[in-house]
């Protein structure tokens, strides 16, 4: 985590978890359900499913009963399987998210002990952060105080070697593949002990 900001990046999101009674599932319904969680229009399903507009809008609104071969393409463009169409999701919950993040596109965080590329930002309401870090500090006097912050982090070195310090274990030294799974609300700060920045994955929950 940074030293100057982990609570601006971490957005702890938590839902009810009320019990609900299971419904008799309308596929219209469920197919605009996928579609509007994807802020997609009209067109842009009908169009990322190989449709008619006219085609899909009747099937949301119960005025056709779709064909196998219609479903099959409507679970391509939704970009879940067939099965998944007519299985109700949990309440707060879609089915078929997805983000990709190419090598270089990540949005960078700098600070002056680490530098972050964020990942999977397009997905809202998370339950993981992940992201690449490089590590900038080289001493744990590089840090203002421990970093602290709610849930469970874990990190991977993917590159260089690193010292991770907490606050009720001795310092333990990392290599490339080696890990690591910490409560984060102790106190941790991590440093490159290579000649070169180390590099680590680091995901941590949310909520």
């Amino acid at each position: 985590m940074t030293d100057n900001g982990p609570k601006d990046m971490i957005r702890v999101a938590r839902e009810s978890g009320e019990a609900s009674v299971a419904q008799p599932l309308d596929l219209g319904a469920r197919v605009r359900e996928l579609r509007k969680a994807r802020d997609w229009t009209l067109e842009q399903a009908a169009q990322q499913a190989g449709l008619a507009r006219s085609t899909l809008s009747k099937i949301e609104n119960g005025q056709m009963s779709p064909t196998y071969d219609a479903l099959k393409k409507l679970a391509v463009g939704l970009e879940i399987s067939v099965p998944q169409l007519f299985t109700p999701p949990s309440k707060g919950q879609v089915n078929g998210r997805m983000a990709v993040t190419r090598n270089g596109e990540e949005t960078a965080k700098v600070t002056t002990t680490y530098e972050h590329a964020m990942l999977a930002e397009a997905l809202t309401t998370k339950k993981m952060l992940p992201y690449r870090a490089r590590i900038r500090a080289r001493k744990i006097e590089d840090f203002d105080g421990w970093v602290r912050h709610d849930g469970e982090e874990f990190l991977y070195v993917l590159t260089g070697h690193i010292r991770l310090y907490t606050e009720f274990y001795e310092p333990i030294e990392l290599k490339r593949g080696d890990s690591a799974y910490y409560d984060a609300a102790m106190g941790h700060n991590v440093v490159s002990i290579s000649a070169e920045d180390a590099t680590i994955l680091w995901v941590t929950s949310l909520g």
